[in-house]
């Protein structure tokens, strides 16, 4: 079993800034994917972006230039930097881990744009 406990999200104004955290424990495999998903109100969850074990990122093109994911292999955390946000970010933001075999989820954390 593997838990993920989300941290970060809140209100901001468009144009600023808030840094999302997702620490996993439990069994941890050297080899896996972590990311983070979101889901705005009435919509489908999409990939925000993910990273692998080795450090390769990907991004929803929405989001590059803007949204930086990084990880601590160490303290097996996740980070995801959103910068210069637009109400249309808001949503509910989900962490992911992966593993072969195994597929985990957050819980959660809201994120609202707005002014």
């Amino acid at each position: 079993q593997v838990q993920l406990v989300e941290s970060g999200g809140g209100l901001v104004q468009p144009g600023g800034s808030l840094r999302l955290s997702c620490a996993a424990s439990g069994r941890i495999f050297s080899v896996n994917g972590m990311g983070w998903y979101r889901q705005p109100p009435g919509k489908q969850r999409e990939l925000v972006a993910g990273i692998n074990s080795l450090g390769s990122t990907n991004y929803v093109d929405s989001v590059k230039g803007r949204f930086t994911i990084s990880r601590d292999n160490a303290k097996n955390t996740v980070y995801l930097q959103m910068n210069s946000l637009k109400p249309e970010d808001t949503a509910v933001y989900y962490c992911r881990y992966s593993d072969p075999g195994n597929d985990y989820w957050g819980q959660g954390t809201q994120v609202t744009v707005s002014s």
